[in-house]
């Protein structure tokens, strides 16, 4: 036995063993898959799948998608705070060009500077700081007209005039434009609802630093004061409409009517709140 042990070959044996091969030289049709063939093996998991109907081995494959989420309803961007961010991103210096364009109504270029980027900041600021305005210094105007015609009366502060502010300035601001946009849309003009509500919020700014002069206990020069002012912010809308619409066969009862509305606010401004 030992010499039969002697007499095997051994210049295969060296390095790694191959695989048995018999004399009928019969090989398996079994595919060995090398190390490099990762990616493209099938990587399959237990137990072996047996039929539709049976669990077995199974390809590993991606997670199935569940149904695609459905887009939300456009009428739910109407409730949603994060649809509005993008009117109010505007730089301060934006802000205060357009308020500049407001104090000079004969340009007629306000809607060149906001058509890139039409804003509700400054609708929404310039009308809260002027209800403020209006129902502080209203009330120190009522104080001043009382103490000049009877010292010794006794005056109380009016928290009406918030509300009364409120109601009017904001009511103004969003319903006009509103109004104005269906009857030109109506026209047949592309009208923008977001545009004039751009407009109509810058045009009252002007009415913010006028209401310190409106203090002055003279009645003639509140008028003058008031009317100048009114007729400065009634040009800014009128014009710049006019130049928005002049494609516009009514243009010019488009203009009276803003023109006569602004001025309609300014006088019940004066006649309210300084009288």
């Amino acid at each position: 036995m030992d010499e039969s042990f002697a007499n095997l070959q051994t210049s295969h044996l060296l390095g790694s063993v191959p695989a048995v091969i018999g004399d009928d030289k019969r090989s398996t049709n079994v595919p060995i898959a090398s190390v490099n063939e990762g990616p493209s093996a099938n990587m399959q998991i237990f137990p072996p799948n047996r039929g539709s109907n049976s669990k077995g081995y199974q390809t590993l494959e991606s997670p199935t998608e569940g149904p695609e989420q459905q887009p939300s309803n456009n009428w739910k961007g109407f409730f949603n705070v994060y649809s509005y961010t993008q009117y109010f991103d505007v730089d301060t210096d934006v802000v205060l060009n357009r308020l500049m364009s407001s104090l000079y109504p004969t340009s007629g270029d306000f809607f060149n500077k906001i058509d890139a980027n039409p804003d509700l900041y400054g609708l929404v600021w310039i009308c809260t700081t002027l209800v403020f305005v209006l129902a502080s210094l209203g009330n120190c105007a009522t104080y001043l007209v009382k103490k000049r015609t009877q010292s010794d009366a006794p005056w109380i502060f009016d928290v009406n005039y918030m509300n009364l502010a409120a109601s009017v300035i904001y009511g103004y601001a969003i319903i006009v434009p509103l109004g104005f946009y269906f009857s030109l849309r109506y026209m047949g003009s592309k009208a923008d609802l977001l545009r004039f509500w751009c407009l109509w919020g810058y045009s009252l700014f002007i009415f913010i630093p006028i209401s310190l002069p409106l203090l002055i206990p003279v009645e003639f020069l509140r008028w003058v004061i008031i009317l100048l002012a009114g007729g400065a912010s009634s040009s800014f809308v009128a014009l710049n409409l006019q130049s928005y619409l002049e494609t516009n066969n009514d243009i010019t009862v488009v203009m009276g009517a803003a023109f006569g509305l602004q001025m309609v606010l300014s006088i019940f401004i004066k006649v309210w709140f300084f009288p």
